[in-house]
């Protein structure tokens, strides 16, 4: 038996033993390495371990919260949370009903990759960076690789106790071209739930994101206005999480009437082919698990289905607030930060139309892929596609300087008239909400095709 779960059964019993409405504990012992290259330099490699956890009371709607690094004087943790709460408390405490549970969740075989030796990683690092400093015309590059390996014990005084494991790697390469004063950038970016050869064999990927960036320097710009606009997998999946997405977690909706008033259930936001979906209960991704950070286990949640905006993400303190289903979406990064709703994998379902469907009776448009930056503020959004291309009477063209598209995002979604049959994941990257990050999700879509989407450029 470890630490942890020799002081989980312990604090399971404490807790019960002090006077609030609720308090719940999350223990947690992690393992993480990071190797990290700029240019053709290894810039730094390290490894760590963490032992820790925190205690969150509530008492009269008010909640107190206590973290702490060192697993002794547990009961003087629990009485300073629960002293908080007390001390911001002057309501009634609301919490979604769920069931106690206790379960100890079967951690993935063969999916630690802390067990591959930093060396091995970093001869694997080497082989890309080699490639990359290949093609003439770089300027600078980037390659990020992170992984981690936590175990966590959650546990409640309802009676709850989980103990899960879970292991996470991503990452993240990125090549600049200059010449004339003319700079360009592609970037890859890639993650899974621990399976490490998800990033071997990657040699000619990183050659054509190298050549590709060289390529860019000579590329023509598009016109700036209105086009039809076809968007690839990663970058619709990226629109719907980042647009769409934080829209419906529910803290975001309870806090802000304006936000209130727009995302009503029922309202409609697209054709009847639009869904989307936010769903942790998908195995092997990067955002799933079989319970929350409260203990909730996860769901499938549509939050627009048949074009109707039908669901929301919630903790169990913003369902019962909005009188809704909990949902399974309050997540922490770690036992330093309390559980807020957060997504999970989120994506649009496939519809019907192949590629070359959706892209037949574009005279001219814009077809843009993967994901480079972006901003949202409220329903308006910016994104800078990472590739693209111009469509020309139904044919894939020229390649193009990477493009700038923005709008309303209610707009858009009513403007999506077409949905592909080839929904992919992306696993690369992380979310980050309320000082937590980066916090491992995906997000997916089939192609999609966007009328009267505006494209900035020349």
């Amino acid at each position: 038996m470890t630490d942890i779960q020799a002081v989980g059964r312990q604090l399971a019993e404490a807790i019960k033993g002090y006077s609030a409405d609720y308090i719940e504990a999350r223990l947690e012992e992690s393992q993480k390495s990071h190797i990290t290259y700029r240019g053709r330099e290894l810039e730094s490699v390290g490894q760590s371990t963490a032992v820790g956890g925190n205690i969150r009371a509530l008492v009269k709607g008010g909640w107190g919260f206590v973290s702490f690094n060192r697993l002794s004087d547990l009961p003087g943790r629990i009485e300073l949370a629960v002293k908080q709460a007390m001390l911001v408390g002057r309501e009634e405490s609301k919490l979604a009903p769920v069931e106690p549970i206790v379960d100890i969740v079967s951690p993935e075989i063969d999916k630690n990759p802390l067990a591959i030796p930093l060396s091995e990683k970093k001869q694997l690092l080497d082989e890309y960076n080699d490639i990359i400093w290949r093609t003439p015309k770089l300027q600078t590059s980037v390659i990020g690789y992170a992984d981690s390996h936590k175990k966590t014990i959650f546990l409640n005084s309802s009676g709850s106790y989980i103990q899960q494991e879970r292991a996470d790697i991503t990452l993240r390469l990125s090549a600049v071209a200059a010449e004339d004063g003319e700079v360009q950038q592609v970037g890859l970016s890639l993650g899974s739930r621990g399976n490490f050869s998800s990033i071997r064999g990657l040699h000619q990927p990183v050659e054509e994101m190298a050549r590709h960036a060289v390529e860019l320097l000579s590329a023509p710009q598009v016109k700036g206005r209105e086009y039809t606009v076809v968007l690839d997998p990663v970058l619709a999946g990226v629109f719907v999480h980042e647009a769409f997405g934080h829209l419906s977690e529910s803290d975001f909706v309870y806090e802000n009437d304006r936000l209130r008033q727009i995302m009503v259930l029922g309202k409609k936001f697209g054709s009847r082919e639009l869904n989307i979906v936010d769903s942790a209960a998908l195995p092997g991704l990067r955002g799933s698990y079989k319970y929350d950070d409260e203990g909730v286990p996860a769901t499938k949640t549509y939050l627009i289905r048949e074009g109707k905006l039908v669901g929301r993400l919630h903790s169990r303190e913003t369902a019962a607030k909005m009188n809704e289903a909990p949902t399974g979406n309050a997540r922490a990064i770690n036992y330093h930060f309390p559980p807020i709703v957060r997504m999970t994998n989120t994506y649009i379902e496939p519809g019907s139309a192949s590629f070359d469907e959706i892209i037949a009776d574009i005279k001219e448009g814009v077809y843009a892929k993967n994901w480079f930056g972006g901003t949202t503020s409220m329903e308006m959004f910016t994104f800078s596609a990472g590739e693209a291309y111009m469509i020309r009477n139904g044919k894939l063209a020229e390649a193009l300087r990477p493009v700038v598209l923005t709008g309303n995002v209610f707009t858009t979604l009513n403007n999506i008239d077409a949905i592909g049959n080839d929904l992919e994941m992306n696993q690369g990257g992380g979310c980050g909400k309320g000082g937590q990050m980066p916090l491992p999700v995906s997000n997916g879509s089939p192609h999609i095709r966007i009328r009267q989407c505006l494209v900035g450029g020349r």
